[in-house]
């Protein structure tokens, strides 16, 4: 399945399991507007709808990436600002649609990633960059600040200093120090970049899926309750778990020593 958007293109990989959603604004180095945040949504819409069809799960995991080769996203465009731009409407955000979308998301990240581009990625399960690419906050510059939470994010992910820093000046920071503070996983070498970043998500994708599931909802439970309420909620996906078709052939493929098909049932 390939298909177009205005401002996306989507892709369908039906063996692995991978979608692709492109921001395909290059010229305008990805900029976010208000079609590219709707077709955002619409596109991990089309591509959660591969499930409906599947018998189990089809859909394993979703890399956004940016088009061209300068940008992942370099922002909100100048001028397009709103509230709804920070995710004030009524309608789910596209950072809040990517932050409950039920696979892992995967920030494929070459280039300039800034402002509400890093906030986009921040709202990702994982960030996945080149080492040439670079990230950072500079809405200060234009006397406002990250709208969409992405001082919540750094201070989560590396502390409130760096997050301040960030917002603070403007400035951008190598993925290479991005890293080193927590806020991107993984940085590969410009020539390794398209070949790593396959590696970790077709890997990802062949982990039983509803495993995976469950692990980004207790990972999103433990940001926002104390201790105790959380392991008691992963007490709850453990049960439900241990129910599954998934876990029946995990169980049987490690007593056979063969390696496991997962089918997300």
């Amino acid at each position: 399945m390939d298909e177009d958007f205005d401002t996306v293109m989507v892709e369908f990989d039906d063996e692995t399991g991978v979608g692709t959603v492109t921001m395909n604004r290059p010229d305008a180095l990805n900029a976010l507007n208000g079609q590219l945040r709707d077709d955002i949504v619409a596109g991990l819409r089309r591509l959660e709808a591969e499930n409906e069809a599947a018998e189990g799960v089809a859909l394993r995991a979703v890399v956004l990436e940016g088009a061209g080769e300068k940008a992942f996203c370099a922002g909100a465009d100048v001028g397009g600002f709103s509230s709804d731009s920070a995710g004030a409407s009524s309608e789910p955000s596209h950072y809040e649609f990517i932050r409950e979308f039920p696979v892992p998301v995967i920030a494929k990240i070459d280039g300039y990633c800034l402002g509400g581009g890093l906030e986009t990625a921040l709202a990702c399960d994982f960030r996945l960059a080149s080492e040439g690419s670079a990230v950072g906050f500079p809405e200060v510059n234009l006397g406002i600040f990250p709208g969409a939470g992405g001082v919540q994010y750094v201070t989560k992910l590396a502390g409130p200093a760096v997050a301040k820093e960030l917002a603070m000046t403007g400035d951008h920071i190598s993925a290479e120090r991005a890293a080193d503070e927590g806020i991107i996983n993984h940085v590969y070498a410009d020539d390794e970049f398209e070949d790593a970043v396959d590696e970790f998500v077709t890997d990802l994708a062949g982990q039983a899926p509803l495993a995976i599931q469950a692990i980004k909802q207790s990972a999103a439970m433990a940001v926002q309750t104390g201790l105790n309420e959380g392991v008691a909620y992963d007490g709850q996906l453990f049960a439900e778990l241990l129910q599954t078709d998934d876990h029946a052939e995990g169980a049987a493929a490690f007593g056979e020593d063969r390696d496991p098909e997962f089918q997300g049932k």
